[in-house]
């Protein structure tokens, strides 16, 4: 039981680590070499349709680690389980504090209402998110060492 939860835990949070990447390196620098309307309607549909999901995953994904530590005590690699946590933990703060309300804005903006500083205020969301992509890849490479 306790291999399964590993694998599972392990899978999540790389499929979490994956779509973060992606939304970093790859669909934010095609949205923003649009046109501003295009590029801003991007985001702003983004940032509805992640922030739906986002938020289970994210607490799911730690969930699921603090369930691995607690089930595997006293196996190998708990310490690394731990800290993967300690790290899944941080960005969900940085998430809430950091990332979150700067979405929750985001995504109600439309061509028409959006504020002077959108690109601004976009770029900070981007600046946070590297940072928490770094975080998470880190909980993601702690939880694959676990496993060895």
């Amino acid at each position: 039981m306790l291999n399964a939860l590993e694998v599972v835990t392990t899978v999540v949070v790389g499929l979490m680590v994956g779509v973060e990447f992606s939304v970093a390196f790859v669909m934010n620098p095609i949205l923003n070499a649009l046109p501003d309307d295009a590029s801003q309607m991007g985001h702003s549909h983004g940032g509805r349709m992640l922030g739906a999901v986002m938020p289970f995953w994210y607490i799911g994904s730690l969930v699921l680690a603090v369930v691995w530590a607690i089930a595997g005590w006293h196996h190998h690699g708990t310490g690394l389980v731990i800290t993967a946590a300690g790290l899944l933990i941080a960005s969900v703060i940085m998430s809430l504090l950091l990332l979150v309300p700067i979405n929750n804005r985001n995504k109600t903006w439309t061509p028409e209402n959006r504020p002077k500083d959108w690109k601004e205020q976009m770029n900070r969301w981007n600046r946070w998110h590297y940072v928490r992509v770094a975080v998470i890849i880190g909980a993601f490479s702690l939880l694959v060492a676990a496993l060895a």
